[in-house]
């Protein structure tokens, strides 16, 4: 775009400054609004900001914010149960929007934002940050570029540290997030469905609070989010994925694992290693000719955020999309159709059964 980006910031928690501090490191870009009700959330935005915060709106609420200040996009990064609300407004603007993950906590909600984001002329992307690690993208690129064959098996491996405490405490509660699996893990749903090139038909999830959050209690009440599981997801063309979670297990030193098989080779990358590995298929007894591609990730983009660059790579390619140089790659659609996968691993998961993807959406 030409002239000065003026981007709102719809969230000014802990992932709000993230956006904050990558939003810093693109100079036709300014945030020119913040909105939370909670004052010390904005305190702390205001502070993220530094000197770039002269002039800085804050306001309490969305439509304050429209009523208030003149903007060209806004991103959304309230918590989970908030986001249909506050799209509601933002949905009869032209404003770009970028929303973060998961889109909403209910399949219904979701799919109302799908349908009306597709109505606008104005850009709407669903934010999936690990779309955008720099290795993961590789990695993509790569089994797209045909390397391992037809591909038949996905899996993905995330091992990491339990939630995060957010204000009011509200991502304890399956009924604020969507539940783990939506909350957390549709961003490995997402990275199934672009992978495969492939739609959900099926899944199965066997999941349990087991470890984390035992002995809290939230004004009385016992926390109810899934911190480990196994996800079986089967595809309309053949293809199927896992996915393992662990959120108990902070002392790993590579948090994400993906592995890709087709008919001809096997390729994998570990995060934050940044290493991808192809083993093409060899006939038993010979030589095994192991290749290894290591993908760099720009300094300052790692030193901004705790997604591996991600967050900067993903508003650069926003930026993008919202001047008309390039396409939007994440729509709402996306986001909706992570939620739907999400929500059938919890329900399967609570319900120990094998959910159709058709009995939900």
């Amino acid at each position: 775009m030409s002239g000065v980006t003026r981007v709102g910031v719809i969230g000014a928690g802990m992932m709000g400054r993230e956006h904050i501090r990558n939003l810093k490191l693109f100079p036709q870009t300014r945030v020119a609004a913040l909105v939370d009700p909670v004052a010390s959330s904005l305190e702390a935005s205001l502070a993220e900001l530094g000197s770039a915060a002269a002039g800085v709106l804050t306001f309490p609420d969305v439509r304050a914010m429209l009523a208030g200040c003149a903007l060209d996009a806004v991103i959304v990064v309230s918590p989970n149960y908030t986001h249909r609300a506050v799209l509601e407004p933002l949905l009869e603007t032209d404003l770009a929007i970028l929303c973060e993950k998961p889109l909403c906590t209910t399949v219904a909600d979701a799919q109302w934002v799908a349908a009306r984001a597709a109505l606008r002329r104005a850009t709407f992307w669903t934010a999936m940050e690990y779309r955008f690690m720099p290795p993961v993208a590789r990695f993509i690129e790569r089994i797209g570029h045909g390397d391992i064959g037809r591909l038949s098996m996905l899996s993905i491996r995330e091992h990491r540290f339990p939630f995060l405490v957010k204000v009011g405490d509200w991502n304890r509660f399956s009924r604020n997030t969507g539940g783990t699996m939506v909350e957390k893990c549709c961003h490995f749903f997402d990275l199934m469905r672009l992978i495969t090139g492939q739609e959900a038909v099926s899944v199965f999830c066997s999941g349990a609070m087991d470890v984390n959050h035992l002995d809290e209690r939230y004004r009385g009440e016992r926390p109810d989010i899934i911190d480990n599981s196994y996800t079986v997801v089967e595809f309309d063309r053949g293809a199927r994925a896992m996915l393992e979670l662990c959120m108990f297990a902070e002392g790993e030193e590579q948090q994400e694992a993906l592995w890709a098989v087709g008919d001809k080779a096997k390729l994998e990358v570990t995060i934050p290693l940044g290493e991808i590995v192809f083993s093409p298929r060899t006939p038993l007894g010979a030589p095994k000719p192991v290749s290894r591609e290591h993908v760099d990730v720009d300094a300052a983009a790692l030193e901004a955020g705790t997604h591996h660059g991600s967050v900067y790579y993903q508003l650069g390619a926003f930026l993008e999309a919202l001047g008309g140089e390039a396409p939007v790659l994440v729509t709402a659609e996306d986001g909706a159709r992570a939620v739907a996968i999400g929500a059938a691993a919890e329900l399967s998961a609570r319900e120990k059964r094998v959910v159709r993807l058709s009995d939900i959406v």
